[in-house]
């Protein structure tokens, strides 16, 4: 899935690179799969914001992936391969043998025309989705649950994978995209191989006007606010920030750990932030 680059016609298109599509089969989604989807632009359920520098993007329809996987033994054909404008990976359209039509988050190496199935009977090869348990030691996998039945909640990003380290008792080792070593039960589901779009990454955005299609906003530096707007606001000229960088609420920026979060926090067997 390589990207492709754009003459300089303009400024912002110069050094701009994208994706060549060139894996997508189809422009037209399955419309029984489509939800609509409204834009939060960052806001809560009281219309406040609560995450900065969102809204703006473009109208787009909600595709219902499966998560969970969870036609245990029906082999399923790939008819199509898809772009999601929710995703950073791309999307495959599974034809089932009894008929019933899903998406699902497409694997790196997947084919139309590949059959894939579900279930502990499953043979662990790329696009099917077993449990851990049924997972030899040493595979990539990804769109792991974290709850059994629930659905896959971790590893969905383009291009990652996470790999399966060691099993003991009811729990398997997995170690995630971020370098943590995670804990996950034997019965939670996971799909075998590494996620569609390797290139993501890599792209070059090139203008800001690609950013405001895709939901960003701009960000303001603190050094150039008003003291009463940033800590690191006010002084003549361009001023040093005079203290360790903070957030616009006073907390340290940098290196300072916020994460409290006691019902998981035991299945973490190396942390990411471990030097």
């Amino acid at each position: 899935m390589p990207l492709q680059s754009f003459n300089p016609t303009s400024p912002g298109r110069r050094g701009m690179t994208g994706p060549s599509f060139e894996e997508i089969t189809t422009r037209e989604p399955h419309k029984p799969l489509l939800e609509p989807m409204t834009r939060g632009s960052g806001r809560n359920n009281a219309g406040r914001i609560s995450v900065r520098h969102r809204g703006g993007s473009e109208k787009r329809a909600y595709r219902r992936i499966d998560f969970k996987r969870d036609k245990i033994g029906v082999p399923a054909r790939l008819a199509t391969i898809e772009y999601d404008p929710n995703r950073s990976a791309r999307i495959g359209l599974l034809h089932y043998r009894d008929g019933e039509k899903r998406y699902m988050l497409l694997p790196h190496g997947l084919k139309v025309g590949d059959v894939v199935v579900s279930g502990p009977e499953a043979e662990a090869r790329v696009g099917n989705a077993l449990p851990i348990a049924s997972i030899p030691l040493g595979t990539t996998i990804h769109n792991i649950e974290l709850v059994p039945g629930k659905g896959g909640q971790i590893v969905r990003s383009a291009g990652v994978a996470a790999q399966l380290l060691a099993k003991e008792g009811d729990y398997a080792q997995v170690r995630l995209p971020s370098g943590e070593v995670r804990r996950v039960s034997m019965r939670c589901m996971a799909t075998v191989g590494q996620v569609s779009n390797l290139d993501h990454e890599n792209q070059n955005i090139g203008k800001a006007g690609r950013a405001r299609h895709m939901g960003q906003r701009p960000e303001v530096r603190g050094v150039v606010m008003n003291p009463r707007d940033h800590p690191h606001g006010g002084g003549e000229g361009k001023s040093p920030t005079g203290m360790p960088p903070k957030t616009p609420w006073g907390k340290p920026a940098m290196g300072y750990r916020t994460r409290r979060n006691k019902l998981t926090g035991r299945l973490i067997v190396r942390s990411r932030t471990r030097k």
